[in-house]
């Protein structure tokens, strides 16, 4: 009888010591994501005209300032040029009379009013220059080019030329149970695992938790940024994620049952 129970003992210790990992250990929640743009930016002009050229196409790689399109300037041009030429004319007769002021042979009214006339011809070069500006589109983020609507000769008015999107970073869009409410804080790093052919796993971190529950859905949404500096995952992905910290509750070790004595009475 004692060596019974004590053999029963025994084995309970060797399992207790070699069951596997999962059945002790805490697990890391999985959630479902999907991976968004960083800013998805619909571009078009301050002002409206005639598209004089595109420069990108869908699927391009552009930074943020980099020319996309640019629409007819020809009399913003010429408005440029005229002030540029005037400015450089009061500049050279202001030059050319330096030394009939210090001589005194030029009122110094005179000598005001030339200096006034250029830096009135440096506010009208100014003033033609930024309209100049206008006419060119230049991308307001890093991104890729996602479609383009206008084609050269086109008229610009409100709407779009170009859909561009911002993917370095990546949002991570994740749903999570109410239950989970409160142990998701902001700045808690993220394991993300894309979904095949990309795969591999990445780290983000936890930039957004909501503070209005889906009260339909018992759900709230978190927000993980992922970086994504080389541009190798895609937008658009569905994807695997656990919080780091957050893990499920233990499962139980099932210990083996104590068998029971048999005497030649019967079963004790």
């Amino acid at each position: 009888m004692m060596r019974r129970n004590i053999s029963w003992l025994l084995l309970a210790m060797v399992f207790a010591v070699f069951a596997p990992e999962g059945a002790s250990a805490q697990r890391a929640i999985s959630h479902q994501g999907m991976m968004e743009p960083h800013v998805t930016v619909n571009v078009a002009s301050q002002v409206s005209g005639i598209l004089e050229e595109v420069l990108v196409k869908r699927g391009d790689i552009v930074t943020k300032g980099q020319v996309l399109a640019t629409l007819r300037a020809g009399v913003e041009k010429a408005d440029m040029e005229q002030a540029s030429a005037l400015l450089d004319f009061n500049r050279r007769k202001l030059d050319r009379n330096k030394e009939l002021f210090a001589k005194g042979n030029i009122s110094a009214n005179d000598e005001d009013e030339m200096e006034t006339e250029i830096k009135k011809d440096e506010a009208i070069l100014h003033q033609v220059t930024a309209k100049l500006e206008m006419k060119t589109i230049r991308s307001p983020v890093d991104g890729v080019v996602v479609k383009v609507d206008l084609s050269a000769g086109e008229y610009v008015g409100e709407k779009p030329i170009m859909t561009i999107a911002q993917i370095n970073p990546l949002n991570v869009e994740v749903v999570v149970s109410v239950s989970e409410y409160g142990s998701i804080k902001k700045g808690m790093l993220a394991e993300v695992r894309p979904e095949s052919p990309i795969g591999g796993v990445y780290t983000g971190k936890v930039t957004i938790v909501d503070r209005v529950v889906n009260a339909a859905s018992g759900s709230f949404g978190v927000r993980v940024e992922l970086p994504n500096s080389n541009l190798a995952i895609p937008s658009g992905l569905r994807c695997n994620v656990k919080f780091k910290g957050i893990e499920a509750p233990k499962e139980r070790t099932a210990l083996p049952t104590r068998p029971k004595s048999v005497s030649p009475k019967g079963i004790e």
